[in-house]
This record gives structure tokens, C-alpha cells and sequence, in this order.
């Protein structure tokens, strides 16, 4: 049965025929999931054989000029789709296949497909009308897809590469997350969001290694060194700090105790001792007590029934998940009230901290933690990057810390001889000390590749 003959029937269907309606519409689901299989199949098929430049152009004949394409079946199947008049459905097919070449150009390392297949939308331009009813729906639905919020996600995966670099482009490592936690998107997208935001961290951690090592050698007085922090010259006592916290009371090592010690215990008192454990030795008396007073009464709160129940690792990553979202935005999806007050009181580092604690104990909120910080950075990307000071440095702060904390590079301080820097509680005190970096042992051989590309035959 046609699409076409599909909607006369259903437009002729008398009003009491439920049965009869509900027949047709599971056909016409079937009919159009079919077209989509037969253009996904095209795809995948070209883009494992083909060069980018021929996959992009075959792209182009079936969503942009819908023709001149030999693949008989694929242009039948778009033309299907819009027949249909569903401009969600076709909506849809198009980012699917996005992601479906995306996906493949990732795996090959053939990066200049998927800027060239970007390219399509930046310089898309309505043609003259056709006089046919169904293809002068296609341009009006290509404008409507770049307006969209789809657009604007399918653009992250160059976002780094624009010539006019907005500040969140810094951060596209977070906003990829609400894309591969998203369970109603594609596969394709969820893969090749949580592939690319991993590939920038380890871009970030490759960087930071590189870049604490050769700016104190004798190297960065001959050629400029890449910061990839917006931190300037302040993140090495940053850096230096972090890995100076060594020892029993590493956050690290506070982290094992804590899980240790609340392994049998209720939920109850669960809840009271990870908010002693989060303001523990924060730094800040101030800080400690705000926090305190806004966390205690809402743990109190949540998962009310669980309290005399044995503590699970459900609980303490749903629990982890909350304490996130009250740190950082509401229930509208804005920054929370907290996280404003904190950051714009100068106590950005106070609150890396907290976070980085929370991840340390429960490894497996990162991913809510990034989705959540997205939003905050969404909802500031229209404000100009002299007003998003205060945020911005607190990104670029955790950005630090987690790759110290959770990464697989180990940080060392070597404390160097004959330096004169005194104090030990001044930042001229971090002066006397060199930091060196390199993969934990039990990483080396699973990232040598990914290493040895970046390093290209240069020594760490």
C-alpha cells in the first residue's frame, strides 16, 4: 500500500471506525520506518566504502536537492517521506543520518567529512520554488531544522573549529553530555556525542600534562607554550596547590575512608555524614556554614522512606544526583540561587572541591554533574564573556581539578634545591617546587595509541 492511497483511505475513514483508523496508522508508522531503513542503509553503506567528499555529496542529493541521486530506492524513500507531510518524521531521518556518518567518520578518524557535512546547513540557501506542493516543503523543513535546537547540537561537533569562537565553545565537553544521557535520541547521536566529549577531555588532560611540564623549562623561554585553560599564568600554582594536598587528607584518600566507613550503616545516617564529609577542611569557615545550612534540611528531606533502610549503591548515587542538582540549578532548569550566591562570592574553588568530592565517592555522577553544568552554561551563552567572569573561572577551575583527580595522569611536585622562596603559606612557597606528570602504570598500555599520536615522537 502507498503513502499516498494511505492518507486518501484515512482522509475518507468515517469518524467511527476506530478499529479501521488505528489499521492504517500502524501502516503508515511501518511505511515511513521502512523509507528511514532504506536511506540509513544507503548511508552506512556509502560512508564504509566511499570518500567523505563523495558521502557528503550523495547526502546533499537526498535531503537538499532530493534528486540526481542513482540510488533509485533512496531517492524513492525521501520522496515517500515527503509526500507524507510529516516534517517531524523527515526531521527525524535527517539527524539520524547526521549522527550515522558522523559516527563512522569518527571511528576513521576522517574529521573532514563532518565539517564539510556542517558546512551544508552554514551555507544553505533557499532555491526557487518548483511548483510542486511536496518539494517546496523540503526547503521550508531544512530552515526549520537549522533554526532548531537539533541544529544547534549537530553544530557542537565543530563548535572548537569556528573562526568566531564563542566562550562556551571552551566547554563542549559538557554540552555534549545532555546529548548521550538523553535516552530518547538516536543511538547514533548518544554515541558520537559521549565519543567526542570524551576525545576533548582527553585533548584537555593532554594539554594540561604537556603544558605544566615545558612552561618551567628552559624550552618555554624559546617558544610559546599552548595554555589550554583560560586561567593564564595562574593555573601552574593552581595545579601546584591541588597536588600538593597529598597524603592522609587528599581528597582522594578522604573519599576511600568515608565510603569505608559508611559501608554499614542506614540511610538516615548516611545522609548526616556526607554533609560533614563535603564541608570538611573546605578552607572557607563561611563557606562551610552556608553550605551546611542549605544542604542539611533538604538531605533531611529527599528519599524520606529509604532512612531506616541499609545504605545500597542506588542510594548514594541518587542521593550524589540530588546534592548536584541542588548545587547547581533548579527545578526550571536555570542556575540555582546557591550556585550564584557561592560563585559570585569568590568561593569557586570551595565549590570545585565539594563536586570533585562528590565524583570521587560515586564515580559514576560525572555524567550528571556535566549535564547539569551545561545548563548553566546555556543559560549564560547569551551574555558576553566579560559578565560570565565569575562562571567562566570556575569552569576552567574544575576543568583542573578533575583532570588532577579523576583522570589517568599522575601529578608529581619535586621540591627543587637552592631556591630561596619562603613562607610556607605564601604562593611564593609553591615557587619552590617543579611539577612533573605521567601515566599511571596501570593506564600505559591502554592509552599508548591515543599518546603516541598526540605526543609525535616528542618525549613527555
Amino acid at each position: 500500500m502507498t503513502q499516498s492511497l494511505l492518507l486518501e483511505i484515512l482522509d475518507n475513514e468515517e469518524p467511527n471506525a476506530p478499529h479501521t483508523k488505528d489499521m492504517i496508522q500502524l501502516e503508515k508508522t511501518q511505511h515511513i520506518q521502512k523509507n528511514q531503513s532504506i536511506i540509513y542503509e544507503y548511508l552506512l553503506d556509502s560512508v564504509k566504502r566511499k570518500h567523505p567528499d563523495e558521502v557528503v555529496q550523495e547526502f546533499k542529493n537526498i535531503f537538499i536537492y532530493s534528486g540526481g541521486i542513482r540510488y533509485s530506492k533512496a531517492l524513492i524513500a525521501i520522496s515517500e517521506l515527503m509526500l507524507g507531510n510529516d516534517e517531524l518524521e523527515f526531521r527525524n531521518t535527517l539527524k539520524r543520518s547526521c549522527y550515522i556518518l558522523i559516527n563512522n567518520w569518527y571511528a576513521t578518524r576522517q574529521y573532514q567529512g563532518i565539517h564539510a557535512l556542517i558546512k551544508i546547513f552554514i551555507e544553505y540557501k533557499i532555491g526557487e520554488k518548483t511548483g510542486s506542493p511536496t518539494l517546496d516543503r523540503l526547503p521550508k523543513w531544512i530552515v526549520n531544522f537549522i533554526k532548531s535546537k537539533d541544529y544547534q547540537e549537530l553544530n557542537l561537533f565543530v563548535a572548537k573549529y569556528n573562526v568566531s569562537s564563542h566562550w562556551t565553545n571552551r566547554f563542549t565537553s559538557y554540552l555534549l553530555v545532555p546529548q548521550y544521557v538523553d535516552l530518547n535520541n538516536p543511538v547514533e547521536q548518544r554515541s558520537a556525542a559521549k565519543i567526542f566529549s570524551q576525545q576533548l577531555k582527553e585533548q584537555f588532560k593532554f594539554e594540561l600534562a604537556m603544558y605544566t611540564a615545558r612552561s618551567q623549562s628552559a624550552v618555554a623561554n624559546n617558544h610559546r607554550i599552548k595554555n589550554p585553560t583560560g586561567l593564564g599564568d595562574e593555573v601552574l600554582p593552581l595545579v601546584k596547590a591541588i597536588v600538593l594536598r597529598r597524603g592522609a587528607f587528599s581528597y582522594t584518600n578522604l573519599a576511600h575512608i568515608f565510603v569505608k566507613q559508611n559501608q554499614n550503616i542506614n540511610y538516615k545516617d548516611f545522609k548526616k555524614n556526607l554533609i560533614k564529609y563535603l564541608i570538611f577542611d573546605v578552607g572557607n569557615e563561611n563557606f562551610a556554614k552556608a553550605l551546611s545550612k542549605n544542604m542539611a534540611g533538604k538531605l533531611e528531606r529527599i528519599y524520606e522512606n529509604y532512612d531506616e533502610e541499609s545504605l545500597d549503591n542506588s542510594l548514594i548515587y541518587r542521593t550524589c544526583n540530588r546534592v548536584i542538582e541542588y548545587l547547581i540549578k533548579n527545578n526550571k532548569k536555570e542556575p540555582s540561587e546557591l550556585f550564584i550566591l557561592l560563585l559570585t562570592q569568590g568561593h569557586a574553588l570551595n565549590l570545585v572541591v565539594v563536586l570533585v568530592k562528590l565524583v570521587l565517592i560515586c564515580k559514576n555522577v560525572r555524567a550528571h554533574l556535566e549535564a547539569c553544568l551545561a545548563v548553566a552554561i546555556q543559560y549564560y551563552e547569551k551574555y558576553p564573556e566579560d559578565e560570565c567572569e565569575w562562571l567562566i573561572n570556575f569552569l576552567e577551575i574544575l576543568n583542573v581539578t578533575l583532570a588532577i583527580y579523576t583522570e589517568d595522569v599522575e601529578y608529581n611536585l619535586v621540591q627543587m634545591p637552592n631556591t630561596n622562596a619562603a613562607g610556607n603559606n605564601s604562593c611564593l612557597a609553591l615557587d619552590r617546587y617543579r611539577i612533573f606528570s605521567q601515566l599511571k602504570e596501570d593506564k600505559k598500555a591502554e592509552n599508548y595509541e591515543y599518546w603516541s599520536e598526540k605526543i609525535t615522537g616528542s618525549s613527555w
